[in-house]
């Protein structure tokens, strides 16, 4: 894939080309290329990568151009290896817009990806949930999002392309959570620019607009991502009641505790996923 904007109305700045280019050659030296989907792990959902096989590990800090997190649960990894018998690419930890207030920088990691030639990314993260009957922790497969960051992702496609997310990935996560006998619930996410958790207030407000669960993340990568023509699926793990529906004050060592208790489940979701893509769309 190449760095043009495919039909988007948010240009490409030079200056991000070049510095996606540059990590995407960074990552083609550290031998990350070749998968078949890239997996971008969230809060407290790291852990993941222990199930990779083959394991080529490459650290943040081994790429000069790889934006880095300071947040607890983003342990900066590149983890290049097998899942369910297809190549994978997990990154464990991704840059938040309230850490760097740049969405270039938030999306320069996917928009590497996609010149690395890695066809889809599925976005993981810990959200909070705006549905009351919802366990705690849960899984949601996003259907849409609400873009509540008020900054757009460079390469972004034209509105009223139709939907970021891909069918055939969303199809292969229903499956995937049936074979492994995991509940996945679908719904719409909002990402937020944090990092103040939200009033109870604004989720009263965002339940109005539609809202399913809540974050500071995914929505940008999502729109990057599309925009440079990768397929692309989100899931979200439910690590909170959201402001108004918990009783107790919201923390992020609450969030990461509840990845911990979603790990097993969340494994067993990710692995099916991948065995579930479908084998055309594995070799497109």
């Amino acid at each position: 894939m190449d760095d043009r904007n495919r039909g988007g109305n948010v240009p490409l700045s030079q200056e991000y080309g070049d510095l996606a280019a540059s990590l995407a050659a960074e990552m083609a030296g550290k031998e990350l290329g070749g998968a078949e989907v890239l997996l971008v792990l969230g809060s407290g959902l790291g852990a993941f990568i222990d199930q990779v096989e083959d394991p080529r590990v490459c650290t943040f800090d081994e790429l000069p151009n790889m934006p880095r997190s300071s947040v607890p649960g983003h342990s900066g990894r590149f983890v290049r290896g097998r899942v369910a018998g297809h190549e994978v690419l997990c990154q464990a930890g991704r840059v938040h817009l309230y850490e760097v207030d740049s969405p270039e920088v938030v999306t320069r990691a996917v928009r590497a990806t996609a010149l690395l030639g890695v066809p889809r990314v599925l976005l993981t993260n810990a959200a909070g949930g705006l549905e009351k009957d919802w366990p705690v922790p849960s899984l949601m497969r996003a259907t849409g999002h609400l873009n509540m960051t008020h900054q757009v992702a460079p390469g972004a496609a034209p509105e009223g392309g139709g939907s970021v997310y891909c069918a055939e990935i969303s199809k292969a996560l229903v499956d995937g959570a049936a074979e492994a006998g995991v509940v996945i619930e679908s719904g719409v996410y909002a990402g937020m620019v944090g990092p103040g958790y939200e009033t109870a207030a604004e989720i009263i407000w965002l339940a109005g607009l539609g809202a399913n669960a809540v974050g500071m993340s995914t929505v940008l990568e999502a729109e990057a991502a599309h925009g440079a023509g990768m397929g692309v699926g989100a899931v979200s793990c439910i690590t909170n009641p959201a402001a108004g529906i918990s009783m107790s004050a919201l923390n992020h060592e609450e969030v990461v505790q509840a990845g911990a208790l979603a790990a097993e489940s969340f494994g067993a979701l990710i692995t099916a996923f991948v065995g579930n893509l479908p084998v055309d769309l594995l070799e497109g």
